[in-house]
């Protein structure tokens, strides 16, 4: 299964609370830290929701 980047551009003061969770619950704690992710429907759902503030790039 391939695997994502996601790495946290923005910062999360004034977000709502179900931002801050869906971006914590990705594994990011603070700007410019990143995690890898394996590519599944759930992660993919929860990287739309907060497109404006991660970046992703594909890991082969």
């Amino acid at each position: 299964m391939a695997k994502l980047k996601i790495t946290q551009i923005k910062s999360l003061i004034g977000r709502r609370e179900k931002q801050r969770g869906t971006v914590r619950a990705l594994g990011l704690k603070r700007i410019n830290d990143s995690v890898e992710q394996a590519d599944t429907p759930v992660i993919r759902g929860m990287i739309n929701k907060v497109s404006h503030l991660v970046e992703v790039e594909e890991i082969s």
